[in-house]
């Protein structure tokens, strides 16, 4: 095979129809639009548009609510980082990191950072630096000899009987 052979398949591509161009070719004088009306001009947008009737957009109700300040964390498991240890994609000595934790494969994109969940076991005694970690991560990290330091504070629950 040599470079001037390349082909593509027969039949994988066909060729542009030029409309508009004669009634020898099939597609000439209204150009595939049909006869009159507004869809046969130029510059029509009637998406959605039902005949005058109330469309379904419209006639749906709204619903929900996109918080623009919410966090979107990559949620781990103790047991899929010790998993990650072990196999020696993660260094036992260096400080857990997102950016550590990503390199590693353990997660696909930073996002807004990591939290880290309790379920597994973890036996290396690891340090982490995390934006977020459940009661019984923190444990559970503790228990193996290892240290958390969380980088952003829980935000504080209004009490009720404080307000009062």
């Amino acid at each position: 095979m040599k470079l001037n052979e390349i082909h593509d398949n027969v039949g994988s591509s066909k060729n542009r129809m030029r409309v508009g161009r004669g009634i020898g070719s099939g597609k000439g004088k209204t150009g595939g639009r049909g006869v009159k009306g507004q869809k046969a001009r130029s510059g029509v947008a009637i998406k959605g548009f039902e005949g005058g009737q109330m469309p379904l957009h419209r006639r749906l109700p709204k619903r929900g609510f996109w918080n623009p300040f919410s966090t979107d964390y990559n949620e781990v498991n103790l047991g899929r980082i010790q998993q990650a240890v072990e196999a020696g994609k993660l260094a036992a000595d260096a400080v857990v990191t997102i950016d550590l934790l990503v390199a590693a494969g353990v997660c696909s994109k930073p996002r807004d950072g990591v939290k880290i969940l309790g379920v597994g076991d973890l036996t290396s005694k690891l340090s982490f630096e995390v934006a977020s970690a459940s009661k019984s991560a923190v444990a559970a990290i503790e228990k193996a000899g290892g240290s958390i330091k969380v980088l952003v504070a829980p935000k504080p629950k209004k009490d009720a009987a404080a307000e009062a």
